[in-house]
């Protein structure tokens, strides 16, 4: 008998009704002859809702007692899972991520899980109880709450599925599986029966919101497989697994879009060695992610840099920009939010010459001008104006052939 790590998101337990036919289904779930371990996340809008009275309260909230309020949320959702399992007749036991233990480091709000404590668990299961574990939260070598940063359920169920050699992880949401591009902009999307741990570690890193990118490393890491399903109704939904050859039939398996970054640039700055270094430092030393970067010659010994951060670290990240810029003698700093990356992705690029050529083609044909470029073995990346994002999307996925009648 197995152990298998469901997760469900805030859609999936968003009232009491659903949070029963969550309770049902583990039931059904254990009655397979297997052991069963679930994560939650908080209820929907929740976590929204606790962070608007920290931000209600103050404009910084102190980063510990921040993360203690919003891990809160998911405390009330093992409880009445647990509470409901219970009640259907079945036994259930609930622990947050201090009573488990996750142990993570000490970066509130986007800790790392260090190490996962599988006693308890094990135990509480060998005994026939299905075990609720609260997603998203952690505890640092000092006993302090961590959360894991949005989306961080999705983490902490492959975390424990790694830790306990589950025979799989069930990711549960309010999607039916991975499709080759979001169906809400592009009708003739289709859902993937399978992707690859690449592939789908690429999708997310690019915007797709199905999984968290963090999980799929995990996952990948430790070749735990991932169901990625819907709460909502019985059909399969798509596997994230190690590479076929199957997969690499395909060039290109998905289009994606990101909307949440933003573009920042330093213009004259000194073309010579260490510039670089000077200028992200810093805003690494801020903890803010940098994606995409190029660097261009200008004249007379000077030069150009531009890179993309989240939307939500561009103000830290030009603050720090212009302070850097003053000390380098540049001669303008600027920031651009109105733009969108658009990427395709496929191991099957990794066989196939002429993909690039087909991307920059057809977006040419359509007049839409491409700002920034980054490629992998298995992905072709872009920033264009945001207004072209939905087009783009629609003309790369008829491009590539990903309707379901072209597959």
């Amino acid at each position: 008998m197995g152990i298998i790590v469901h997760k469900y998101g805030g859609t999936s337990v968003g009232d009491i009704e659903k949070i029963k036919n969550v309770a049902r289904r583990l039931i059904d779930t254990q009655k397979k002859r297997h052991d069963v371990v679930c994560v939650v996340s908080a209820m929907a809008g929740e976590t929204d809702r606790l962070i608007k009275l920290a931000n209600d309260l103050t404009d910084s909230p102190d980063a510990r007692e921040y993360d203690v309020l919003v891990a809160t949320g998911e405390q009330v959702s093992i409880a009445l899972l647990a509470m409901a399992i219970i009640s259907l007749g079945g036994k259930a036991r609930s622990f947050t991520g201090h009573q488990v233990k996750i142990l993570t480091d000490e970066s509130f709000s986007k800790a790392k899980i260090m190490s996962i404590d599988t006693k308890r668990i094990l135990k509480e299961v060998k005994d026939g109880y299905i075990v609720v574990v609260a997603g998203f939260q952690g505890v640092d070598e000092d006993g302090n709450v961590t959360t894991l940063g949005r989306g961080g359920s999705d983490t902490s169920a492959v975390a424990l599925a790694a830790a306990l050699n589950a025979d799989q992880c069930d990711i549960y949401t309010d999607v039916d599986g991975v499709y080759t591009a979001d169906p809400n902009i592009c009708p003739k999307a289709k859902k993937l029966k399978k992707i690859s741990y690449e592939e789908m570690l690429e999708m997310a890193s690019l915007g797709a919101k199905v999984l968290q990118t963090r999980s799929v490393e995990i996952a990948k890491k430790f070749n735990v497989p991932i169901h990625v399903r819907s709460s909502f109704s019985e059909e399969e939904g798509t596997m994230v697994t190690r590479e076929d050859e199957e997969m690499e039939k395909y060039v290109v398996s998905g289009v994606t879009y990101n909307r949440n970054e933003s573009k920042l640039t330093i213009s004259g700055i000194p073309d010579v060695p260490g510039v670089a270094a000077k200028i992200f430092k810093p805003i690494a030393d801020a903890n803010i992610v940098v994606d995409m970067i190029i660097q261009n010659a200008s004249s007379a010994g000077h030069a150009d840099l531009t890179f993309t951060v989240s939307k939500t670290d561009t103000k830290k990240a030009l603050e720090i920009l212009k302070a850097i810029g003053k000390k380098l003698g540049a001669n303008r700093v600027s920031s651009d939010e109105n733009i969108a990356k658009i990427s395709i992705v496929g191991v099957g690029m990794k066989s196939h010459a002429g993909v690039a050529s087909q991307f920059f083609s057809v977006l040419a044909h359509e007049g839409i001008n491409i700002m920034m470029i980054s490629t992998s073995e298995i992905k072709i990346s872009c920033v264009v104006e945001e207004k072209y994002t939905e087009l783009a999307v629609r003309i790369l996925h008829d491009t590539f052939h990903l309707s379901p009648e072209e597959r």
